[in-house]
């Protein structure tokens, strides 16, 4: 997949400009500017500082609150998560979370976990008989990657280490993409995966092709870690923090011109 000594120059450049990022969080409310535009979620079920420090390090105005005021009045807005679907949706229902989420109209950010919970459904069951009900916000379900396939191909699980994007697949290059290359390295660590779809921003392989990353309106979310992505991870973190709704939005209606042009021409 990719070539071992790619792979240890990668880790080396993500330890080396990551290695505070293992840190915990257990502030609800943590203030690192006095004005903050884009403001973490916390959802009990992450490692924020790991998220906060690479923002932090893009000279980002950033809170880390579960605080409904502040949330809403954010500029752009980022939902962490590690751990089981199930965990993470009990500690949003709790906090009285998921309706606040579900209403969000800024640019909202997805990271791992965070991604998924985004989604429909979740058959991450966490020793559950039934399976977990999601945000609902995009409509595509969470499953576990493909163990045959993997199997057949020798390959562990869960998916762990570096891998290659493609977005050059989709109709239109989202802005979270902007001036990433097809074939650019990010970090993930996952189990459970969303399929490609008409949602799928970029994809990868693992075994199977999945979606690395799925957006819809407002909402985007991304399977891998940016913060753990050295240059490439930080790129796309910039790229969101330039976004706003009048960017989205122009975005939107690119594409669907572009998709209205594709559909003349057949």
């Amino acid at each position: 997949m990719q070539q071992d000594s790619q792979q240890s120059k990668l880790a080396q450049l993500s330890a080396n400009e990551l290695q505070d990022t293992d840190l915990t969080n257990n502030s609800a409310d943590t203030v690192i500017s006095d004005v903050a535009e884009t403001v973490i979620i916390d959802t009990g079920c992450a490692n924020l500082n790991s998220v906060r420090f690479a923002f932090e390090r893009l000279g980002a105005k950033v809170l880390v609150t579960d605080d409904k005021t502040k949330i809403k009045a954010a500029k752009r807005v980022v939902l962490p998560g590690v751990g089981t679907a199930g965990a993470a949706m009990a500690s949003l229902h709790e906090k009285g979370l998921v309706e606040l989420i579900q209403g969000l109209t800024q640019p909202v950010l997805g990271v791992c976990l965070g991604m998924q919970m985004l989604a429909a459904i979740s058959k991450e069951r966490g020793g559950k008989g039934q399976d977990c009900q999601c945000l609902g916000i995009i409509p595509t379900d969470i499953c576990e990657l493909d163990t045959q396939l993997l199997k057949a191909e020798s390959l562990p699980l869960p998916h762990m280490g570096w891998n290659q994007l493609n977005v050059s697949n989709s109709p239109n290059v989202h802005p979270l993409f902007a001036g990433i290359e097809d074939g650019s390295y990010v970090y993930f660590v996952h189990s459970y995966r969303a399929p490609l779809s008409e949602f799928t921003l970029a994809e990868c392989t693992y075994g199977e092709a999945f979606s690395a990353a799925i957006g819809k309106d407002n909402f985007m979310g991304v399977q891998f870690h940016p913060e753990k992505s050295a240059a490439v991870g930080a790129q796309i973190l910039r790229n969101f923090l330039q976004m706003d709704e009048v960017l989205l939005n122009a975005s939107k209606k690119d594409a669907v011109s572009d998709s209205t042009d594709i559909k003349k021409s057949n």
